[in-house]
């Protein structure tokens, strides 16, 4: 004789949900915060620290050759 089992009709409990969905948003916007750092603003930190770093050997050098 086989013994069927009730399948529960909730299978999570409300709260259960919204965990879940409070996981997925953060989840979500750590995705998109580090797509947004590594796209625009390391990118953009790289490039302005070179840049200075060049013009500050350029005005050494220009105040060594006049002194």
């Amino acid at each position: 004789m086989r013994i069927i089992q009730k399948i529960p009709e909730n299978m999570f409990e409300f709260s259960q949900y919204l965990g879940f969905l409070a996981f997925l948003t953060i989840l979500t916007i750590g995705f998109w915060l580090m797509m947004f750092l590594i796209t625009f603003i390391v990118p953009y930190w790289i490039y302005g620290g070179t840049k200075e770093l060049l013009q500050e050997r350029k005005a050494k050098r220009e105040a060594e050759q006049t002194a």
